[in-house]
């Protein structure tokens, strides 16, 4: 019988399959890649705003409390995004003529809302409660990012549902106690705010007395961590803050069972 193929097809064969092996794993994990990178997520990546608000001068700098301009975040699912006269409450009196605020005088006059570009948004197959999570304690920058840092405002963190999920499935890794003694009978709502008085206060470096010990009341550890956007919760290993994180997940009644299911954040 006639040879149909030639020799150098065994070559060819041999080729192709090996560059399926390698292309398909490296196409999805080039795809996986992009999904999970700022080009798709926005993760740290500023958002132009009609005015280039900045929360480090207002917050830091200023020392303004969050609540003055998210009134909501306590009590509803929404924070909540000021009203003109809300920054008009100061600048009716200070920065009057400057032009990077044109729009909020405008806005004012006219009557006509400033549309604010929304940095964090979830799909609309999700539901997120602020006012849920700053009751059991969760710090703001847990989730945003280093917001006391930012001059215009970018997104924190991805918030995908695998990151959502490290802390709906041991949620005792991410809530702890203010151990200084201005967190002393704190409820854990007040908790959240003192973080940023405290910051205020005694900046995000340890001081000492001429003792040499820490002054009191000034940032724990999972503060500073907090301040600087990269708390990541307690490691495995670290058995004592487990450990307390898991007393105050009965104390603060967090339903663990629950916190995985679909129907929690989807419905």
């Amino acid at each position: 019988m006639a040879q149909i193929f030639k020799p150098s097809a065994n070559s060819i064969t041999q080729v192709g399959l090996l560059s399926v092996a390698i292309g398909v794993p490296t196409l999805w994990l080039g795809i996986a890649g992009l999904s999970r990178s700022p080009a798709n997520t926005k993760v740290q990546v500023p958002k132009n705003q009609p005015v280039p608000f900045s929360h480090q001068h207002h917050t830091w700098e200023l020392g303004i409390d969050c609540r003055y301009c998210h009134t909501s975040v306590e009590k509803s699912s929404y924070a909540g995004l000021p009203a003109t006269e809300t920054c008009m409450s100061c600048h009716s009196q200070i920065w009057t003529n400057s032009p990077l605020l044109e729009p909020i005088r405008q806005s004012y006059e006219t009557g006509t809302p400033i549309q604010w570009n929304l940095v964090n948004k979830v799909p609309d197959f999700v539901h997120f409660n602020h006012s849920i999570h700053v009751a059991r304690g969760i710090n703001c920058n847990t989730c945003h990012g280093p917001v006391n840092e930012m001059h215009i405002t970018y997104k924190g963190n991805s918030f995908q549902m695998a990151w959502c999920l490290q802390c709906h499935r041991a949620p005792e890794r991410y809530l702890y106690k203010d151990s200084s003694p201005s967190g002393k009978g704190l409820t854990p709502r007040q908790q959240v705010f003192n973080v940023y008085w405290k910051l205020q206060e005694f900046g995000t470096q340890a001081k000492y007395g001429e003792d040499q010990k820490p002054l009191p009341n000034q940032l724990t550890d999972e503060e500073r961590q907090l301040i600087r956007g990269d708390y990541a919760g307690a490691e495995p290993w670290e058995t004592d803050k487990i450990a307390a994180g898991k007393k105050l997940v009965s104390e603060y009644g967090v339903k663990v069972q629950q916190l995985a299911d679909c129907s929690v954040c989807h419905y």
